[in-house]
């Protein structure tokens, strides 16, 4: 994981197309990943292309997709999908049309289920490439037969085309009606049958990585949040311009209620109590923690401004970890005595793999280096408190490279918020002199 796999496989497509091997791309990706690879072409792609990203309803993602079959210029289309999406009426049969030369499925452990409507969407589609790629990290998750699904996309001549044929090939069947794993057989033979057209590598071979590295996931609003979203920023830009002194205490205060909502909360006039508006982040957060925690055994530090975030996130990590797995936290409400052993149950305890905190409370002095990955949910406008939090994961102790994740929706207060941190800004007084920029 974090170690280039983006990179390699638009190195590989771009070879390939200027081999003229291929002209369409088909990427298939979670749907907190999608927006990252227009990114990643931008910045590294020494070729011509164009690049459209499947989103939203299903009338733009079909007119996405029509639009990049029409682009009248020679340069490699690349579509880029959730998997959610690929199976839908009428947009599964929009990208069989579209004929993809290459299809490259990104985090494929989310088709390792072989019955699901989406692995056998990706299986259809890819019988009918010339080309496929994979991607993951963690390929198997929880079971050695997870690899079956990916390979039968992938290559169905390495495990065949009979999933029940290739369980009771390697895995050892008991339990009630005999329809339970209780083990597995020759699993040399299938390992060496997975790396037939397979490249691993891992962190400690690629000793090259800096100590840290920073990873931007773009959150999209649906079409009924961004209204809400761009009907608060006129309002708020209304009320600052009608006169009266700008002040840096007047200008975060509206733009609190911004991020409030890119968090998914807002707290209407008349009401005491944030009510939960948007599920966006928190559907963005599932895929990390689905990859990070459950798929590959790691722990997980999450850091969040707003205690109604920070409750919601712990709701989420309840709903998603297997028995076993547990999760602790630290925000306002919970007792300064009680801090040092849930700091130290995660420090120590293999079974507590999620920490979440209030960016505010948990942000300074405590270890978490148990955990070298940290999910900003949400940040405030303080560079020394969000430099601080940094070191929760790298400090004395830290044996890994760190790795940071934001989660931002696209073109929103994050965005800004992310940028003034970066140039270290005085946010009082960049607030004040540039007060408009927030509200444009």
């Amino acid at each position: 994981m974090r170690l280039g796999k983006t990179l390699t496989a638009l190195a590989i497509a771009g070879a390939a197309y200027k081999m003229g091997k291929i002209d369409k791309v088909l990427i298939v990706a979670p749907t907190s990943v999608v927006a990252v690879w227009p990114k990643e072409f931008q910045e590294f792609a020494d070729f011509k292309y164009t690049c459209r990203t499947l989103l939203g309803d299903k009338t733009h993602r079909l007119r996405e997709l029509s639009d990049l079959q029409k682009f009248p210029f020679k340069a490699m289309k690349v579509a880029v999908i959730n998997y959610e999406s690929t199976w839908r009426e009428g947009i599964f049969e929009a990208l069989q049309e579209y004929d993809a030369d290459l299809i490259i499925c990104d985090e494929s452990q989310r088709i390792k289920t072989h019955d699901a409507e989406q692995s056998k969407a990706l299986h259809k589609l890819g019988d009918q490439a010339r080309y496929k790629l994979i991607l993951s990290g963690t390929p198997v998750q929880n079971n050695a037969i997870d690899i079956y699904s990916q390979y039968r996309f992938l290559d169905s001549t390495i495990f065949g085309e009979n999933f029940y044929k290739f369980r009771n090939r390697y895995a050892v069947m008991g339990g009630f009606n005999r329809k339970q794993i209780v083990g597995y057989k020759d699993l040399d033979g299938l390992i060496k049958k997975e790396h037939s057209i397979a490249f691993r590598i891992t962190k400690n071979e690629a000793i090259d990585l800096p100590e840290q590295t920073f990873e931007t996931r773009k959150v999209h609003f649906s079409k009924k949040e961004q209204e809400l979203y761009n009907r608060i920023k006129r309002d708020s830009y209304a009320e600052l311009d009608s006169g009266g002194q700008i002040t840096a205490t007047t200008v975060l205060t509206k733009l609190l209620r911004l991020q409030q909502l890119t968090g998914g909360f807002l707290v209407k006039d008349d009401a005491s109590k944030p009510e939960q508006v948007s599920r966006a982040k928190l559907d963005a957060l599932s895929d990390i923690i689905e990859d990070y925690v459950i798929g590959s055994g790691k722990k997980l530090v999450i850091f969040a401004r707003f205690i109604a975030e920070v409750k919601a996130i712990i709701d989420l990590v309840a709903k998603l970890l297997p028995r076993g797995m547990k999760q602790v936290a630290i925000y306002g409400d919970i007792k300064k005595e009680d801090r040092g052993d849930i700091v130290k149950q995660f420090q120590e305890d293999p079974n507590t793999t999620v920490f979440i905190g209030q960016i505010d409370t948990a942000g300074t002095g405590i270890t978490l280096t148990a955990a070298d990955t940290c999910v900003y949910y949400s940040k405030n406008f303080n560079y020394a408190t969000y430099s601080q939090s940094l070191s929760r994961i790298h400090r004395i102790g830290q044996r890994n490279i760190c790795t940071y994740i934001d989660l931002e929706v696209d073109k929103t207060i994050d965005e800004l918020i992310s940028q003034s941190l970066a140039k270290k800004e005085d946010m009082a007084k960049t607030v004040v002199d540039d007060w408009r920029v927030y509200f444009e």
